[in-house]
């Protein structure tokens, strides 16, 4: 495969012109006080489909011969890839099935699905899908599209950088962009590289799967898997091949971050930007909230938001962790004497320091001695010391406590 260079993007960008939207870039005005960095968000999860993937999905059908259109395409996708597919496919009329993994948000799998294409799930992670994937396309002849390791899917997804540049008048110092197989920040950087050379290029993977970055040390590709992780649009154990070689010398470095820094960008994004973001479109954020990157004074730095396809039984789940991780949430076991008022004892102190209990249980272990019951509380606090304040002051009138 021949490398994709700054003119394979700027075609890719007027092949795909009116399919695709020119997403906003908005200022973050709390992230950028924060950092004393100027802050903008890149929204690929405005996009159609709701992620960038779109853009070289429809980049690369559009450069199918017309026998590899009527073999049909397959593709393998943790969700976002699989999307774009399915449209670009459904407006070039051609038939089109995505393997997911398992693992893959309902929200994604039921728009997948309503593109028109038939999906097929297989294993925990994106490269248990490609197998799958590879095997069907051996037994039908259909076009494999790959969501990342292909040229003309780098210059689709490249063509943000051009219009990231143009947002900004050329200004652009740092761009922050998520890392699963490559194929995003491989395309960016090309395009940005040759527009600035001076430009720098940071990619963002979970420390759940931080493939690239172990690649990049190590020298070569390789296969990295810890656990798995809320962003699952970069949930990729192997990275490509082309992609590895365009990242290990145009971007400059590579961070990872935890699920816990993940759940709160989300939730920053959320109450701060109005903004939904899936956990692989936050990590970008998230770098900088958790100061894993430290801007300069002044700095322009573009955060790509690379999708924003999270279904609301996650988002419920992540907001959670979020607002526990940040001492927003609290919640303890005690005993309480088994009387008129020994709850409210309880409830008094919890008041008096402007808790409010979103939750309570109380339970009588058939074995415990007469008189006292289990209770199990969560409250709504503001943050840490708030937290640590209601401990001291529960603790002091003689209630035990159990986190």
């Amino acid at each position: 495969m021949t490398r994709v260079t700054l003119q394979d993007v700027k075609d890719a960008r007027e092949t795909i012109k009116d399919i695709v939207k020119t997403t906003d870039l908005l200022e973050s005005v709390k992230l950028s006080e924060k950092t004393g960095a100027n802050v903008y968000y890149k929204c690929e999860n405005l996009q159609k489909t709701g992620s960038f993937k779109v853009r070289g999905a429809c980049n690369k059908i559009a450069s199918l011969t017309d026998q590899e259109k009527a073999n049909g395409v397959i593709a393998s996708s943790a969700g976002n890839h699989a999307q774009g597919v399915a449209l670009g496919a459904k407006l070039s009329g051609i038939k089109a099935t995505i393997v997911m993994p398992a693992t893959a948000p309902l929200a994604k799998v039921t728009a997948t699905k309503g593109y028109g294409a038939e999906v097929v799930q297989e294993g925990l992670v994106y490269d248990d899908a490609y197998a799958k994937a590879v095997e069907i396309q051996k037994e039908t002849g259909a076009t494999f599209l790959h969501p990342f390791n292909d040229k003309y899917v780098m210059a689709g997804q490249g063509t943000i950088a051009l219009e990231i540049f143009e947002q900004l008048n050329s200004n652009v110092d740092t761009i922050l962009c998520p890392i699963g197989g490559g194929g995003i920040i491989a395309g960016i950087a090309t395009a940005a590289k040759a527009l600035n050379p001076n430009v720098k290029i940071i990619g963002v993977q979970t420390a759940n799967i931080p493939s690239m970055k172990e690649s990049i040390e190590q020298g070569h590709v390789t296969t990295a898997f810890k656990a798995t992780t809320i962003a699952d649009g970069i949930a990729v154990k192997t990275p490509g091949d082309h992609t590895f070689e365009i990242i290990k010398e145009l971007v400059d470095e590579v961070i990872v971050v935890e699920e816990t820094e993940i759940a709160q960008a989300m939730l920053f994004l959320l109450e701060n930007q109005k903004l939904v973001s899936e956990g692989s479109g936050a990590v970008s954020t998230a770098a900088l909230l958790s100061g894993k990157y430290k801007p300069a004074k002044g700095e322009n730095v573009v955060c790509v938001i690379s999708g924003g396809n999270v279904d609301v039984n996650t988002l419920y789940r992540v907001i959670g962790t979020a607002l526990t991780s940040e001492g927003r949430r609290y919640a303890f076991k005690t005993k309480i004497q088994d009387k008129p008022g020994g709850l409210a004892e309880l409830t008094q102190i919890i008041s008096g320091l402007n808790a409010n209990i979103l939750n309570a249980n109380m339970t009588r272990p058939p074995k415990e001695t007469l008189g006292s019951l289990y209770l199990e509380i969560e409250l709504e606090t503001f943050d840490q010391a708030h937290i640590d304040k209601i401990k001291s002051a529960v603790e002091s009138a003689g209630f035990a406590i159990e986190d």
